[in-house]
């Protein structure tokens, strides 16, 4: 009876270190405080005002070939050569032409 006892208490024993040594479950999962919602609108905002910039580059570029006369077509007097227009470079560098159009907003009179 003693030795069912003795067991009896050395299972109790047992059983309770090891509820004692299991994890806690709200604890369980590791957390991040980052708010991943804000960081993705983020991320798509600066994508999109990377496309603007780069629309509105492309953009100034065509208009600066344009009031420039870069692009006239040979064959045809008066007329546009379109292929010109998407290879010409009016500028040296694209933020000369996203500069130029940031600071002039409304049309030269």
């Amino acid at each position: 009876m003693k030795e069912k006892q003795a067991e009896a208490e050395a299972e109790g024993t047992v059983m309770k270190i090891y509820k004692e040594s299991e994890p806690e479950i709200e604890n369980l999962y590791e957390r991040t405080w980052v708010n991943h919602l804000a960081w993705s609108l983020l991320v798509l905002s600066l994508g999109f005002i990377v496309w603007l910039l780069i629309a509105l580059a492309n953009a100034e570029n065509q208009r600066a070939a344009l009031v420039g006369n870069k692009c006239m077509d040979p064959v045809f007097k008066g007329e546009i050569d379109t292929k010109c227009l998407r290879t010409v470079q009016a500028r040296e560098h694209w933020w000369q032409n996203v500069g130029y159009a940031l600071t002039h907003t409304s049309p030269e009179k």
